[in-house]
């Protein structure tokens, strides 16, 4: 026993000591957003799987000119410090209008990075909790953005496996720490991994030419004219709406947010691969958002657009597809659900996918007990993958 004491007197001392010297400071200059931004610079260096954001949008998630989601919700950022040395960083977000339809007082945290040291999440933690707190809120979860659409889940599985430009990476040992914090799980959501057929399996091959011919629905690629002008991008994030209203967290985009992703992403991504489906009656009643996948190019650009961040992303988008596709929104019309519309999907995508040079394909994060959702991939021999979760710890 004695041998033991005097090495659990020293961790003891560096925790205090450690805790001493960190400093958690609300951004309020340039210099304080820098080490914001960078601060992931030093924790992902040498790490194949991490994808970082872009710049310009962490600048814009914090401009009310660019983010109308501002509008109702609170925001704070803080960045922890060690010394001058910056070690982590997290955003603080209440968003009340996802409150009033949840009816819970939630603070969520988000955009959290850290060190291997449990003493620096548990510092920027309790910041958020207690500004939470003091602005009336009980219950802290995370990490989750303003919206649906944004990051959300903390990686707790297959962290071998590439990120991608729409999703969380981060490394094995925080959610340890979270865990060590007292946080629990909410809520988890998995990853959908296909391999690319060189036909269209015949389960939706049969479903897609019934659909067709029985019911009158139709395959449609808009143009970027037609998603600007002829309103059909609004329609595309109407449908969304109408379709995610049960899922976990989920708050409805306002008219200003959807006229802000027409404009930010649409017109990034290839039409020809976001087939848009029409009844007969001409009513959009399904929609599936994927892209090339701009993984690399994203990690070569590091962030930054200039001066040579532009080029791998156009050359990613235009010259030289990477190897796989992001599956990345799929919605249909409640009242349309489980009539075919998905397999029409499937029938347009395989064959665009084959001719782009796409080995494989992945969705972005489902939750785990979405069945309806996770079943429809079944003819193509799924694979789960890279498993994300939203913790809540009770703060007042």
């Amino acid at each position: 026993m004695a041998t033991f004491a005097p090495k659990k007197l020293q961790v003891t001392e560096r925790r205090q000591e450690i805790m001493a010297l960190i400093s958690v400071k609300e951004i309020s200059n340039k210099r304080e957003m820098q080490d914001f931004i960078r601060v992931v610079d030093s924790i992902y260096r040498d790490c194949p799987q991490y994808v970082p954001d872009l710049e310009k949008d962490i600048y814009e998630l914090f401009d009310p000119k660019k983010n109308s989601g501002l509008a109702f919700t609170d925001i704070k950022a803080w960045v922890a410090y060690i010394g001058n040395k910056p070690v982590g960083r997290i955003v603080g977000l209440i968003n009340h209008r996802a409150n009033e339809r949840w009816d819970t007082k939630a603070a969520r945290f988000s955009m959290i990075e850290f060190i291997d040291d449990k003493e620096v999440p548990a510092a920027l933690l309790d910041t958020v909790a207690q500004w939470g707190a003091e602005k009336g809120m009980n219950r802290l979860q995370g990490p989750m953005g303003i919206t649906d659409f944004d990051k959300e889940g903390m990686l707790v599985e297959d962290f071998d496996l590439a990120s991608s430009t729409n999703t969380i990476y981060n490394h094995d040992y925080y959610p340890r720490h979270l865990e060590a914090l007292g946080f629990q799980k909410e809520v988890d959501w998995i990853q959908i991994r296909i391999d690319i057929p060189q036909k269209v399996p015949d389960r939706y091959a049969r479903t897609a030419q019934y659909v067709k011919e029985e019911m009158g629905m139709r395959v449609v690629k808009l143009t970027n004219r037609e998603i600007a002008k002829g309103g059909y991008g609004r329609q595309m994030f109407q449908l969304l709406n109408e379709a995610y209203q049960p899922i976990f967290g989920f708050c409805e985009l306002t008219s200003e947010q959807i006229d802000e992703f027409v404009e930010k992403y649409l017109k990034l991504i290839d039409l020809q691969l976001i087939p848009v489906v029409f009844d007969e009656k001409g009513d959009m009643v399904g929609v599936a958002v994927t892209m090339g996948s701009l993984t690399q190019a994203m990690q070569r650009s590091h962030g930054r657009l200039w001066p040579l961040g532009w080029w791998h992303l156009l050359k990613s988008r235009f010259l030289q597809h990477e190897d796989h596709a992001d599956m990345l929104l799929v919605a249909v019309r409640p009242d349309y659900q489980g009539m075919g519309v998905n397999a029409l999907f499937f029938d347009d995508l395989i064959p665009i996918y084959n001719k782009y040079g796409f080995r494989w394909a992945e969705t972005g994060p489902q939750l785990e007990d979405n069945m309806r959702e996770l079943t429809q991939w079944k003819p193509l021999k799924p694979k789960t993958v890279k498993r994300r979760r939203c913790y809540y710890k009770t703060i007042a």
